[in-house]
């Protein structure tokens, strides 16, 4: 059990880019613009289709996001990159809400399917990781998860086993 809540508002978001959620030199979300999440609506060391954890977040689509006015200019789309670091931001955010120590980096990702475009018009993406696997050992501290991304309710991203680790080097 976590000593921490099972949701997160955009200011404990912005704690934890500044490495004060989890403490000094553990799992860190990135600033904005980087952060790919306003909200973290649930959270878990042993929930998901696999028993062994999830996370459910949400990122609000507005215009004015800075990636629309560059990519591409007259056919603003969301880069799919940016949805993949989402998923790997709330795998790596969960590995230090369990209270695992060290500094999250992404290791991989197996597959990678994008079957729809965030475009400007769309209001929010829901972010959904369920992990297949946790481990910690004296030596590796890693998830591994599977991920979707909506957009509206549509399913427009299928990611599986993304693979995130802590490092306390």
């Amino acid at each position: 059990m976590s000593a921490y809540p099972t949701s997160f508002g955009k200011d404990d978001l912005l704690k934890c880019a500044r490495g004060e959620l989890f403490g000094p030199g553990n799992a860190q979300l990135p600033a904005p613009p980087m952060l790919m999440m306003d909200r973290i609506t649930d959270i878990s060391a042993d929930g998901g289709l696999h028993g062994k954890g999830h996370v459910v977040a949400e990122f609000d689509i507005t215009p004015e996001l800075w990636f629309f006015d560059c990519h591409f200019p007259g056919n603003p789309i969301m880069p799919g990159c940016l949805g993949l670091d989402g998923l790997w931001q709330l795998t790596g955010f969960n590995l230090g809400w369990r209270g695992w120590q060290g500094r999250g980096y992404a290791l991989g990702v197996g597959e990678v399917k994008l079957t729809g475009m965030v475009r400007p018009d769309r209001k929010m993406l829901t972010y959904k990781v369920d992990f297949t696997k946790a481990l910690q050992t004296r030596r590796l501290t890693m998830g591994v998860a599977d991920g979707i991304v909506e957009a509206d309710g549509e399913v427009i991203y299928v990611v599986k086993d993304m693979k995130v680790a802590l490092s306390e080097s």
